[in-house]
Protein backbone atom coordinates (compact mmCIF):
# COMPACT_ATOMS: atom_id res chain seq x y z
CA UNK A 1 0.00 0.00 0.00
CA UNK A 2 3.03 2.29 -0.35
CA UNK A 3 1.47 4.02 -3.38
CA UNK A 4 -1.44 5.44 -1.40
CA UNK A 5 -4.48 6.88 -3.10
CA UNK A 6 -6.63 9.74 -1.94
CA UNK A 7 -9.05 7.17 -0.53
CA UNK A 8 -6.54 6.29 2.17
CA UNK A 9 -7.06 7.35 5.78
CA UNK A 10 -4.82 7.05 8.81
CA UNK A 11 -5.02 6.39 12.53
CA UNK A 12 -2.44 7.71 14.99
CA UNK A 13 -1.56 6.61 18.51
CA UNK A 14 1.24 7.60 20.88
CA UNK A 15 3.96 4.97 21.31
CA UNK A 16 6.78 5.43 23.83
CA UNK A 17 7.60 8.99 22.78
CA UNK A 18 6.87 8.32 19.10
CA UNK A 19 3.71 7.95 17.06
CA UNK A 20 2.51 4.79 15.38
CA UNK A 21 0.57 5.51 12.19
CA UNK A 22 -1.83 3.04 10.57
CA UNK A 23 -2.65 3.77 6.92
CA UNK A 24 -5.93 2.14 5.88
CA UNK A 25 -7.63 1.81 2.49
CA UNK A 26 -10.84 0.12 3.61
CA UNK A 27 -9.39 -3.39 3.60
CA UNK A 28 -5.68 -3.35 4.33
CA UNK A 29 -3.56 -1.58 6.91
CA UNK A 30 0.09 -0.56 6.84
CA UNK A 31 1.85 0.65 9.99
CA UNK A 32 4.72 3.12 10.17
CA UNK A 33 6.35 5.00 13.05
CA UNK A 34 6.88 8.78 13.15
CA UNK A 35 9.21 10.61 15.51
CA UNK A 36 7.04 13.69 15.99
CA UNK A 37 3.75 15.31 14.99
CA UNK A 38 5.32 17.10 12.03
CA UNK A 39 6.45 13.72 10.69
CA UNK A 40 2.97 12.30 11.26
CA UNK A 41 1.40 15.09 9.21
CA UNK A 42 3.99 14.65 6.48
CA UNK A 43 3.37 10.90 6.32
CA UNK A 44 -0.40 11.40 6.11
CA UNK A 45 -0.56 14.42 3.81
CA UNK A 46 -2.39 12.43 1.11
CA UNK A 47 -4.92 10.91 3.51
CA UNK A 48 -8.47 12.21 3.29
CA UNK A 49 -8.85 12.01 7.07
CA UNK A 50 -6.70 11.20 10.08
CA UNK A 51 -7.95 9.92 13.43
CA UNK A 52 -5.74 10.85 16.39
CA UNK A 53 -5.94 9.23 19.81
CA UNK A 54 -5.03 12.43 21.64
CA UNK A 55 -7.08 15.37 22.92
CA UNK A 56 -7.26 17.98 20.14
CA UNK A 57 -9.29 20.49 22.14
CA UNK A 58 -9.18 21.62 25.77
CA UNK A 59 -11.81 23.21 27.98
CA UNK A 60 -11.31 26.54 29.74
CA UNK A 61 -13.20 25.12 32.72
CA UNK A 62 -14.96 21.91 33.66
CA UNK A 63 -15.08 18.84 31.46
CA UNK A 64 -15.62 18.35 27.75
CA UNK A 65 -19.07 17.13 26.79
CA UNK A 66 -17.50 14.73 24.28
CA UNK A 67 -15.62 12.87 27.01
CA UNK A 68 -18.65 12.72 29.30
CA UNK A 69 -20.70 11.20 26.48
CA UNK A 70 -17.92 8.78 25.50
CA UNK A 71 -17.53 7.63 29.10
CA UNK A 72 -21.27 6.96 29.28
CA UNK A 73 -21.04 4.95 26.05
CA UNK A 74 -18.14 2.85 27.43
CA UNK A 75 -19.93 2.01 30.66
CA UNK A 76 -17.72 -0.16 32.84
CA UNK A 77 -14.71 0.72 30.67
CA UNK A 78 -15.17 4.47 31.21
CA UNK A 79 -11.87 4.73 33.10
CA UNK A 80 -10.01 4.24 29.81
CA UNK A 81 -10.78 7.88 29.07
CA UNK A 82 -8.93 10.49 31.10
CA UNK A 83 -10.70 13.82 31.34
CA UNK A 84 -8.78 16.43 29.37
CA UNK A 85 -7.45 19.10 31.75
CA UNK A 86 -8.21 22.79 31.38
CA UNK A 87 -6.01 24.69 28.97
CA UNK A 88 -4.36 26.63 31.84
CA UNK A 89 -2.27 23.58 32.76
CA UNK A 90 -0.33 23.77 29.50
CA UNK A 91 1.87 26.53 30.87
CA UNK A 92 2.82 24.50 33.97
CA UNK A 93 6.44 23.42 34.30
CA UNK A 94 5.84 20.78 36.96
CA UNK A 95 3.13 18.35 37.96
CA UNK A 96 2.47 20.34 41.14
CA UNK A 97 2.07 23.55 39.13
CA UNK A 98 -0.35 21.78 36.78
CA UNK A 99 -2.40 20.53 39.72
CA UNK A 100 -2.53 24.06 41.16
CA UNK A 101 -3.72 25.49 37.84
CA UNK A 102 -6.35 22.78 37.54
CA UNK A 103 -7.59 23.32 41.09
CA UNK A 104 -7.91 27.05 40.47
CA UNK A 105 -10.13 26.40 37.44
CA UNK A 106 -12.04 23.28 38.46
CA UNK A 107 -11.44 22.60 42.13
CA UNK A 108 -9.64 19.36 41.29
CA UNK A 109 -6.07 18.33 40.55
CA UNK A 110 -5.04 16.26 37.52
CA UNK A 111 -3.79 12.68 37.61
CA UNK A 112 -0.22 11.66 36.89
CA UNK A 113 -1.48 9.82 33.80
CA UNK A 114 -2.96 13.07 32.51
CA UNK A 115 0.27 14.94 33.26
CA UNK A 116 2.20 12.46 31.13
CA UNK A 117 -0.21 13.08 28.23
CA UNK A 118 0.51 16.81 28.16
CA UNK A 119 3.61 16.69 25.90
CA UNK A 120 1.50 15.01 23.24
CA UNK A 121 -1.34 17.49 23.74
CA UNK A 122 1.11 20.40 23.42
CA UNK A 123 2.62 18.93 20.27
CA UNK A 124 -0.74 18.67 18.52
CA UNK A 125 -1.88 22.11 19.68
CA UNK A 126 1.32 23.59 18.23
CA UNK A 127 0.85 21.82 14.90
CA UNK A 128 -0.78 23.34 11.84
CA UNK A 129 -3.45 20.99 10.50
CA UNK A 130 -6.90 21.04 8.92
CA UNK A 131 -9.49 20.47 11.67
CA UNK A 132 -11.94 19.21 9.06
CA UNK A 133 -9.51 16.43 8.15
CA UNK A 134 -7.75 15.62 11.44
CA UNK A 135 -10.17 14.40 14.11
CA UNK A 136 -9.88 13.14 17.65
CA UNK A 137 -10.86 9.52 18.21
CA UNK A 138 -10.95 7.08 21.12
CA UNK A 139 -10.01 3.52 20.12
CA UNK A 140 -11.97 1.83 22.92
CA UNK A 141 -15.14 3.42 21.57
CA UNK A 142 -14.14 2.29 18.07
CA UNK A 143 -13.64 -1.33 19.14
CA UNK A 144 -17.03 -1.45 20.83
CA UNK A 145 -18.73 -0.20 17.69
CA UNK A 146 -16.82 -2.72 15.56
CA UNK A 147 -17.97 -5.63 17.73
CA UNK A 148 -20.93 -4.57 19.90
CA UNK A 149 -21.46 -8.07 21.27
CA UNK A 150 -17.96 -8.50 22.72
CA UNK A 151 -17.37 -8.19 26.46
CA UNK A 152 -13.99 -6.51 26.10
CA UNK A 153 -11.39 -6.95 28.83
CA UNK A 154 -8.13 -5.03 29.33
CA UNK A 155 -6.21 -4.46 26.11
CA UNK A 156 -3.02 -5.31 28.02
CA UNK A 157 -4.16 -8.92 28.50
CA UNK A 158 -3.80 -11.71 25.96
CA UNK A 159 -7.57 -12.14 25.81
CA UNK A 160 -8.10 -8.41 25.36
CA UNK A 161 -5.58 -8.27 22.52
CA UNK A 162 -7.29 -11.24 20.89
CA UNK A 163 -10.70 -9.60 21.18
CA UNK A 164 -9.43 -6.46 19.51
CA UNK A 165 -7.69 -8.40 16.75
CA UNK A 166 -10.92 -10.30 16.13
CA UNK A 167 -12.86 -7.04 15.92
CA UNK A 168 -10.36 -5.59 13.43
CA UNK A 169 -10.55 -8.72 11.30
CA UNK A 170 -14.14 -7.87 10.52
CA UNK A 171 -12.82 -4.92 8.52
CA UNK A 172 -9.20 -5.71 7.73
CA UNK A 173 -7.79 -8.74 5.91
CA UNK A 174 -6.55 -11.12 8.65
CA UNK A 175 -3.37 -12.08 6.77
CA UNK A 176 -2.60 -8.42 6.24
CA UNK A 177 -3.02 -7.79 9.98
CA UNK A 178 -0.59 -10.52 11.01
CA UNK A 179 1.94 -9.61 8.33
CA UNK A 180 1.78 -5.95 9.26
CA UNK A 181 2.32 -6.63 12.95
CA UNK A 182 5.26 -8.91 12.13
CA UNK A 183 6.89 -6.08 10.18
CA UNK A 184 6.11 -3.32 12.68
CA UNK A 185 9.17 -1.20 13.52
CA UNK A 186 10.59 -1.70 17.04
CA UNK A 187 9.10 0.55 19.68
CA UNK A 188 5.29 0.42 19.56
CA UNK A 189 3.59 -2.12 21.79
CA UNK A 190 0.88 -4.39 20.43
CA UNK A 191 -1.90 -2.27 21.92
CA UNK A 192 -0.37 0.87 20.34
CA UNK A 193 -0.59 -0.71 16.90
CA UNK A 194 -4.11 -2.03 17.42
CA UNK A 195 -5.30 1.33 18.75
CA UNK A 196 -3.84 3.06 15.69
CA UNK A 197 -5.70 0.62 13.43
CA UNK A 198 -8.94 1.27 15.33
CA UNK A 199 -8.36 5.01 14.98
CA UNK A 200 -7.93 4.51 11.23
CA UNK A 201 -11.23 2.63 11.11
CA UNK A 202 -12.99 5.59 12.73
CA UNK A 203 -11.21 7.97 10.34
CA UNK A 204 -12.54 5.84 7.46
CA UNK A 205 -16.08 6.18 8.80
CA UNK A 206 -15.60 9.93 9.25
CA UNK A 207 -14.37 10.32 5.66
CA UNK A 208 -17.64 8.78 4.47
CA UNK A 209 -19.99 10.55 6.84
CA UNK A 210 -20.79 7.24 8.59
CA UNK A 211 -19.30 8.21 11.95
CA UNK A 212 -20.84 8.81 15.35
CA UNK A 213 -19.85 11.99 17.16
CA UNK A 214 -19.57 12.51 20.89
CA UNK A 215 -19.88 16.22 21.68
CA UNK A 216 -20.22 18.70 18.82
CA UNK A 217 -19.82 18.24 15.07
CA UNK A 218 -17.31 21.08 14.94
CA UNK A 219 -13.79 20.73 16.30
CA UNK A 220 -14.36 22.64 19.55
CA UNK A 221 -15.42 19.56 21.53
CA UNK A 222 -15.53 16.44 19.38
CA UNK A 223 -14.62 12.75 19.55
CA UNK A 224 -15.37 10.76 16.40
CA UNK A 225 -15.92 7.03 16.19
Amino acid sequence: MSARTENTVAGVDGANGEWVVAHYDGRRVEWTVAADVRSVLSATERCVSIGVDMPLSMPAAGYRVSETEAKKFLGSARSSIFYTPVSAVLSADTYLDACASSRAATGKAISKQTWHLLPGVRAWRAADFDVDRVVEVHPECSFRLMDPGAAFVSKKSGRGAGQRLRALQRWIDPQNLSDGLAELPPGPLLDDALDAAAAAWSAWRFSRGEHHTFGTEDATDRIVT
